[in-house]
C-alpha cells in the first residue's frame, strides 16, 4: 500500500476513528480501500464478522474525504443487499459511522416495508447511501425520469453475493448494474461474499466488463470454528427420522442456560415452531426469554425479536434460514443447529453467527435428530477442516427476467431496441443472446408472440413515433410494478384474531388442508382455526393440548453434493473409525448391525438391499445423493425393472436412499443390475418414467408470473396458487400445441432438466455408480440403513399415534428375526 495513501487525510480520519473504538483496519480492509481509491471494481471474500461491509463503506468515505470535488450531490453509494432483514441494522452502522466522523451523509433504506411517504421524500432527493434489494431497484426503474438519480452514483455494492449468484434474483442484479453502468460510466462495482467454491466465476458474473480494472482480495485471517455433537445417552440400532430429537432437550436446556444468548436452527418453519413448544415444555421458566423467529411471523414482531437480541433480552431463539445472513448480534455467543444442515456453506454460515466478533471462536453444537445424522455430523466435521465449500452455479438465459426487464424498462422512460440489446449482452447472463431471440422478445411484449398476438391484454408495449418502446397503459404500468421480482412464492394467507390483531403468514396449501375448528400452531401459539375470508385466516387461541405444526413446501432442503460426497466417506470410514471420531465410535452397535446384517458400503461400492416382509417385497438403493435427486432415481429405477416385468410399486425415500416396494417378487439379480443402473440413455429413459409435460407445466406457472403472461398480485388482493396454475396451464397447452419454439416454453424444459432433474448431477451420480463395485444382498428383515426409509413411508399415511405402535410393532419383528 502506497505511503501516500496511508498520509492521505481521509485514511488518516477512519484510522483515528477506528483507534477511538479500541480497533485497527485488517490488512483486506486497507487493501479494499487503497484499490478503491486507485480506480479498481472488484470482489471482497471474508469470513463472517470481520467487517466485510466497512471495507468497502469506508472504501467510499475515504475517497469522499479525499477527493470531495469527484462526488455531485445525491445518491453517491448504492448498496444492494438480498434480504430486507439486514438493510436496518447496516444502515443503524453506517449511520454511526457518519456522525461519529462528522458527514452531513444521509443513509436510507428502500424496500417493500419502506412507508409511502419516505418514498416521496426520497425521490425529489435521493439520501447519499441507499440500501436496497433487487426487487426494489428494479421498482425504481419503473418510474418516470429514473435516470436522474442514478447520474451520481460513484459505486455499487452488491452484499451477500454468493445469496444471489444461482438464483434469478442474481440476474435481476446483473441487469441493473448494466443499466447503471451505461448510465454513470465512471461507476464502481464491488461485490461483498463468504467463500464459494467458484469464486473466480462469482467475480466473472458480478464484473463481465472488459473496461473495468477489477480486483479479487481474499482476507488471510480464519474464522474459528468449533463443531461439538451432543450425543444421545444410547444409540438407536434402528434409526428413525425425527424420533430421536425430544429426547435430545435435556442436552439443549444446560447449553441455554451455559451462554448468553443461543440461536436454535432448524431446517423448516413447521420444525422450529415445534422445538419452540418442547424447549418451553421442558424448561417452563424460558418463558419471556425464549422467542420463535422465520420469514412467516409478523414483521413487527421479527423486528422486536432482533432487538431483543441485540439488547441482549433473550437467552435463546429458535429460527429457520431467516437469521442465517449477515445480522450482527453481539451477544450471540452459541449457535445449535437441530439435525442436518444438509450444506457445507450453510453451515458454516450458521455457524458465523455466534462469537461474531473475529477474535472469537464460533461455537456450534449438532443435535441429531436420529442417530445416522451422527454420520453427517462427522462429514461436516472434516468438511469444515477441509474449507470445502459448495460452488453457487450461475444461470443463464432466464428469458422470463429478460422480458420483465423490458417491460420495466418500457414503463419508465422508455428504450431503444439497440441500447436494450447493448444492456443484456453485457451481462453474464445473456451474453449468448442472439438478435432472433432478441426480436421473439420484443414481438412477445408488444404483440403477445406469434400465438397470443389476438389477445389484447399481452399487447402491452408500443412503439412511439420516434423509436422508443414504451407502456401507455396506465393498468399495465400499475400492474406490471406490482409484480416486479423474481421471487414467487406460493400463496401466502394472512392469519389475524376475529378480535383483529395479526399474528403471521402460513401457505395456501396448509391452510386449505384445514377443517374449521382444527388447532394448528403459529408464532409458538396453538390456534383454532375459525374461517377463512379472501387470503385472510380468522383464527382464535385454542385450548387444544394438541395440534397440528405447519408443514412448508420449502421446508426440505435439498443435501448438496459435496455435503453426500463426504457422507459417504465418512460412511465408509465407520468401520474403522479414527481414534477422535466420538460421532462413529457412538454409533458402532449401528454399524456393526448393518455390516452383520448386510454391508456397509465402502466410497467405491454401491449397495442394494433386497427385503422380503410380510407387507411385500423391498428393494432399497442407496446413492447418498440427498431426497430430490433420489425422486428422480427411483422413478427411473423403477420405469426400466418395470421394462423387464410390469409391476407397479410404491415409492418412498430419504436423503441417504430409496425403497421400491411391490406386492410381487422383485426381478433384480447379478445379472440384470448393470443394465439397470447404467447411464446409457440416462436422461430419455427419465423422461419416460416421469411425467416432465407436468413437471414443466408446473415450473412454467413461476415463469408465466415473472413474465407477466399471468398477474399475481392485483389492487386487493392476490390470485390464488390454484387459479395461477390453471391460467398458465391453459397457456402452457396452448403454447405446446401452436408454438412449441416459444422461448418460455423452452425455458421451463430446461430448467425443470437442471433444477429439479438436476441433469448434470444425476450423471455424475450415475458414472460414479457404475464406476463402482456392486453390493447386492438379501434379508428377511430391516436394516439399520432401510429402516428410516421403510418409517418415512409410512409417516405420509399414519397419524404419529398409529405410526409409534406400528414401529414398535416392526422393530419387535426385526429383533425376533436377528435372534433366530
Amino acid at each position: 500500500m502506497s505511503t501516500a495513501f496511508k498520509t492521505s487525510e481521509g485514511y488518516k480520519i477512519i484510522e483515528n476513528w477506528m483507534a477511538s473504538k479500541g480497533q485497527k483496519p485488517f490488512k483486506f480492509q486497507e487493501q479494499t480501500w487503497a484499490k478503491y481509491q486507485n480506480g479498481y471494481s472488484g470482489m471482497v471474500v471474508a469470513p463472517t464478522g470481520f467487517g466485510k461491509t466497512f471495507s468497502v463503506f469506508l472504501a467510499v468515505m475515504i475517497d469522499y474525504l479525499n477527493h470531495p470535488e469527484h462526488y455531485k450531490k445525491g445518491l453517491k453509494l448504492l448498496w444492494i443487499s438480498p434480504l430486507r432483514s439486514l438493510a436496518k441494522d447496516l444502515a443503524k452502522a453506517m449511520t454511526l459511522a457518519v456522525e461519529d466522523i462528522g458527514l452531513d451523509w444521509e443513509v436510507a433504506v428502500r424496500n417493500g416495508d419502506t412507508p409511502t411517504n419516505v418514498r416521496r421524500k426520497q425521490e425529489r432527493l435521493m439520501p447519499d447511501v441507499l440500501i436496497i434489494t433487487p426487487e426494489t431497484i428494479h421498482l425504481l426503474f419503473s418510474q418516470k425520469k429514473n435516470s436522474r438519480w442514478f447520474k451520481t452514483i460513484n459505486c455499487v455494492a452488491v452484499d451477500e453475493w454468493h445469496e444471489l449468484l444461482g438464483n434469478k434474483r442474481g440476474i435481476l442484479v446483473e441487469l441493473a448494474l448494466s443499466r447503471l453502468r451505461y448510465l454513470s460510466e465512471g461507476l464502481k462495482i464491488w461485490g461483498i461474499t463468504a467463500t464459494i467454491g467458484n469464486l473466480d466465476q462469482a467475480t466473472n458474473v458480478l464484473l463481465p466488463y472488459p473496461e473495468l480494472k477489477t480486483v479479487m482480495i481474499k482476507a488471510k485471517e480464519k474464522k474459528k470454528i468449533k463443531v461439538t455433537s451432543l450425543l444421545p445417552d444410547e444409540v438407536e440400532v434402528l434409526p428413525w427420522a425425527g424420533h430421536l430429537g425430544k429426547s435430545m432437550v435435556s442436552k439443549i436446556i444446560p447449553i441455554i442456560h451455559e451462554h448468553t444468548t443461543t440461536l436454535i436452527f432448524t431446517n423448516t418453519r413447521g420444525q422450529s415452531e415445534l422445538w419452540y413448544q418442547i424447549i418451553l415444555e421442558a424448561d417452563p421458566d424460558l418463558a419471556g426469554l425464549l422467542a420463535i423467529h422465520h420469514g412467516s411471523i409478523d414483521k413487527k414482531l421479527r423486528n422486536w425479536i432482533e432487538d431483543a437480541i441485540s439488547e441482549g433480552n433473550l437467552k435463546a431463539v429458535v429460527c429457520t434460514s431467516s437469521l442465517d445472513l449477515g445480522v450482527d448480534f453481539k451477544p450471540v455467543d452459541c449457535v445449535i443447529q437441530i439435525g442436518s444442515a444438509k450444506g457445507i456453506a450453510r453451515f458454516m454460515q450458521r455457524a458465523g453467527r455466534s462469537g461474531h466478533s473475529p477474535y472469537e471462536t464460533s461455537k456450534i453444537y449438532i443435535v441429531p435428530t436420529h442417530s445416522l445424522e451422527l454420520v453427517e455430523a462427522a462429514a461436516l466435521k472434516e468438511a469444515v477442516k477441509e474449507e470445502r465449500v459448495e460452488n453457487r452455479e450461475p444461470m443463464v438465459l432466464t428469458y422470463d427476467v429478460m422480458v420483465q426487464f423490458l417491460v420495466t424498462l418500457a414503463v419508465g422512460e422508455g428504450f431503444r431496441a439497440e441500447v436494450a440489446l447493448l444492456l443484456l449482452r453485457r451481462t453474464h447472463a445473456f451474453s449468448m443472446l442472439t438478435d432472433e431471440e432478441f426480436a421473439w422478445a420484443i414481438l412477445f411484449i408488444t404483440q403477445g408472440g406469434h400465438t397470443l398476438k389476438s389477445y389484447e391484454e399481452f399487447h402491452k408495449v408500443v412503439k412511439d413515433e420516434n423509436g422508443l418502446f414504451i407502456v401507455k397503459s396506465r393498468r399495465i404500468s400499475m400492474l406490471h410494478r406490482m409484480n416486479i421480482g423474481a421471487i414467487v412464492s406460493d400463496a401466502m394467507l394472512r392469519v389475524k384474531f376475529m378480535s383483529g390483531g395479526y399474528i403471521g403468514m402460513i401457505e395456501e396449501y396448509f391452510i386449505s388442508k384445514l377443517k374449521p375448528n382444527d388447532s394448528f400452531i403459529l408464532a409458538g401459539r396453538v390456534l383454532q382455526l375459525l374461517h377463512i375470508k379472501d387470503m385472510t385466516a380468522y383464527v382464535k387461541i385454542s385450548k387444544a393440548k394438541k395440534a397440528i405444526t405447519p408443514s412448508w413446501l420449502g421446508g426440505r432442503l435439498p443435501l448438496t453434493s459435496y455435503m453426500s460426497h463426504f457422507l459417504r466417506k465418512k460412511l465408509s470410514d465407520a468401520l474403522t473409525p479414527g481414534i477422535r471420531e466420538r460421532e462413529l465410535k457412538f454409533l458402532h452397535p449401528l454399524i456393526a448391525r448393518q455390516s452383520e446384517f448386510s454391508h456397509i458400503p465402502k466410497e467405491d461400492e454401491f449397495l442394494v438391499e433386497l427385503i422380503d416382509t410380510k407387507e411385500g417385497f423391498h428393494l432399497f438403493m442407496y446413492p447418498f445423493e440427498g431426497r430430490l435427486i433420489h425422486e428422480v432415481i427411483s422413478a427411473l429405477i423403477a420405469y426400466r425393472i418395470s421394462r423387464i416385468t410390469p409391476l407397479t410399486f410404491t415409492i418412498a425415500m430419504n436423503d441417504y436412499g430409496f425403497e421400491l416396494l411391490s406386492d410381487q417378487p422383485i426381478p433384480l439379480d447379478h445379472d440384470n443390475i448393470h443394465e439397470i443402473l447404467s447411464n446409457k440413455n440416462l436422461m430419455d429413459d427419465v423422461v419416460a418414467s416421469i411425467n416432465a409435460a407436468e413437471m414443466a407445466s408446473r415450473k412454467f406457472r413461476d415463469i408465466a408470473v415473472i413474465s407477466g403472461l399471468v398477474v399475481q398480485s392485483m389492487p386487493g388482493r392476490n390470485q390464488n396458487n390454484k387459479s395461477l396454475q390453471s391460467s398458465s396451464g391453459l397457456i402452457f397447452r396452448v403454447l405446446e400445441d401452436n408454438e412449441p419454439n416459444n422461448l418460455l416454453l423452452r425455458q421451463a424444459y430446461t430448467e425443470v432438466f437442471n433444477q429439479q432433474l438436476e441433469e448434470v448431477r444425476l450423471k455424475h451420480a450415475f458414472n460414479r455408480i457404475n464406476n463402482s463395485k456392486l453390493i447386492i444382498k438379501k434379508s428377511n428383515t430391516f436394516t439399520p440403513l432401510s429402516f428410516p426409509i421403510k418409517v418415512d413411508s409410512l409417516r405420509q399415511t399414519l397419524s404419529s399415534e398409529k405410526l409409534d405402535k406400528r414401529i414398535q410393532r416392526i422393530q419387535a419383528e426385526v429383533y425376533r428375526k436377528s435372534k433366530k
